[in-house]
């Protein structure tokens, strides 16, 4: 009897079922919401929204606009041409204190009503008397919130605009539906002495030059306990990593990437995970791979070979320095590929690569391919459009994607490896991996960048068993299965690592639990989802630079970090 979508799951699925998100706010918020017309607030359906912001002194008002940043897409005016400033824009968050909101100010924001905008305003007041005097007189066209002029005040109004703190006070209350970003405020958990450790264990990675800089990032039961970043872009110390920075996340791609288009497929019977390649792929039909079904893809028990080194057997002229007609596919600076190598040369090696009987783990970059093609001939559309389309713009990861080069000065993107002997340059900002750059820098397997903040969310949408910001992007079931113990040879998920239960391999970590899933990248990322904990735990790094190195293997520096994490929370729990 074939196994259903829903069917018999595997052990470790009992461990995730009962534990949904806990959000544990333990923040004041001091936030009021009056008038909140259609029930507009916490903001949703983010991919349709066009956000302006306005402000009267950005620098006074920073704390608001860089929250507000953290949740959306958002462009940030003056007051001094508002109408004309916020024309192409369907929201309309506007802040100010008493006297920065004058009768012509109100008047254009109940013009921008008539206009068919929705208009958030948000008071600040710096004393009680200026508060009392606000909130007698909200205006009854327009969804106000009343706030502290504090940095905090600034803050948690602007996430109790997106959900990211539950409004509690006065008579419209709403609740938290996304990351909360408060330090941990009011934890008990001792974040000092976990800083202090997280920060020796960074330092000795860039002293032993591991990696020359990283991000680290906890999130526990909805809030975000640490966001920080080490070291600088490389070894020059150039540029200091930010926690906004994006890296490269190499296969960490596998799991923010593709399978969340597959999962997405499976649920909607797009796709069956126990029909085989040859019935999706008409290329598959006539060759070794057409009777291998995509859950053994899925679970990198295909047979298929590890890895093919296709950058070693260019020819001459396969790879110039200036595009021409012929060269039009970009691989780094300076380096263009033949138009359509990967149509025309890997996919076919590929297909035509030797199989070993089906069953066994054999970790395989080309399991990852396969599913991106299996995704886009049945979507008609490029997987990296719709992921951007079904997954990054409605939850916000407003920096994730492919070919990052494209939307982000490179500055923004930290460099992996000087490549000496491919591509012969810095890489800044085009996908490490060889394969996902000679195939166009998206591939199944790799190509995506993101900052830490965008994989928080996506980490928070799985926690949440499919639902985030208020919206349902997958079933409970579908989160549950993908990420739970799905072969009975390995430890893996469908598409998801898992951990290990050989205790010999302390692998993500020494004092990890059964639940916990996620997955590693070559360049130094990992990211790992614990339902047991509600937590989530984010490493970026740039380990490749300036050459491959395995020293952050060497010294555990992931492993180290983790296990510093849950030494703290069995401290807090005694």
């Amino acid at each position: 009897m074939k196994k259903g979508f829903f069917g018999v799951l595997f052990a470790g699925l009992f461990c995730i079922g009962p534990l949904f998100a806990q959000y544990k706010s333990t923040i004041k918020n001091e936030t009021i919401l009056y008038n909140n017309v259609d029930q507009l607030l916490p903001l949703g359906n983010l991919a349709q929204l066009r956000i302006a912001v306005v402000v009267p002194h950005a620098e006074k008002y920073a704390a608001f606009t860089s929250q507000l940043a953290r949740y959306a897409a958002i462009t940030l005016f003056g007051f001094s041409k508002f109408d004309e400033d916020i024309k192409y824009y369907n929201t309309i968050i506007v802040a100010g204190k008493e006297d920065d909101l004058d009768a012509d100010c109100l008047s254009q924001l109940k013009q921008a009503v008539l206009n068919n905008k929705k208009v958030v305003l948000c008071h600040f007041f710096e004393q009680e008397r200026n508060k009392r005097s606000l909130s007698e007189h909200p205006q009854s066209d327009l969804i106000e919130l009343l706030a502290p002029f504090t940095e905090l005040g600034q803050r948690n109004a602007a996430m109790s605009i997106f959900g990211g703190a539950a409004i509690t006070v006065g008579n419209v209350k709403t609740a938290q539906s996304r990351l909360q970003y408060s330090s941990g405020e009011n934890s008990n958990l001792n974040l000092g002495k976990l800083t202090k450790k997280i920060d020796a264990i960074a330092q000795e990675a860039i002293e032993k030059q591991a990696t020359p800089g990283a991000v680290v990032m906890i999130i526990k039961d909805g809030q975000v306990l640490l966001e920080k970043s080490y070291g600088y872009h490389t070894y020059s110390k150039d540029i200091p990593t930010k926690t906004s920075d994006i890296f490269d996340l190499a296969s960490v791609s596998k799991i923010a990437g593709t399978t969340p288009v597959i999962m997405r497929l499976t649920e909607r019977n797009i796709i069956n995970l126990d029909s085989t390649m040859g019935h999706y792929l008409w290329q598959a039909k006539y060759t070794n791979k057409k009777d291998i079904k995509l859950r053994s893809v899925m679970l990198h028990e295909a047979g298929f070979t590890p890895f093919i080194p296709f950058y070693k057997y260019l020819k001459a002229g396969d790879v110039v320095a200036v595009p021409d007609q012929q060269h039009q596919v970009k691989m780094a600076d300076n380096s263009y590929i033949l138009n359509h190598y990967y149509r025309d040369v890997m996919w076919p090696e590929m297909l035509k690569s030797p199989v070993k009987p089906t069953g066994n783990y054999v970790y395989s970059d080309i399991s990852m391919y396969v599913m991106k093609e299996v995704a886009e001939h049945q979507t008609a559309e490029p997987l990296q459009d719709y992921v951007q389309e079904n997954f990054y713009k409605p939850l916000g990861m407003t920096h994730a994607g492919y070919l990052p080069r494209e939307r982000f000065a490179k500055e923004q993107i930290v460099p992996t490896e000087q490549d000496t002997s491919f591509r012969k340059t810095l890489l800044e900002g085009y996908v490490h991996d060889q394969g996902a750059a000679m195939a166009g820098g998206i591939a199944g397997h790799a190509g995506l960048f993101a900052t830490a903040n965008d994989l928080a969310i996506y980490g928070q949408l799985l926690l949440n068993r499919g639902e985030y910001g208020g919206e349902r992007y997958f079933k409970t079931e579908t989160i549950d299965l993908f990420t739970s113990k799905q072969s009975a040879t390995s430890r893996r998920g469908l598409g998801f690592d898992r951990w290990d239960p050989n205790p010999k391999n302390e692998y993500p970590s020494k004092l990890a639990n059964s639940t916990v899933f996620g997955h590693t990248g070559y360049t130094g990322t990992c990211i790992w989802v614990d339902p047991q904990n509600q937590l989530i735990y984010i490493f970026l790094s740039n380990r490749v630079h300036p050459q491959v190195s395995t020293k952050l293997l060497d010294l555990n520096i992931r492993s180290r970090i983790q296990d510093a994490i849950y030494e703290t929370i069995n401290e807090a729990k005694k």
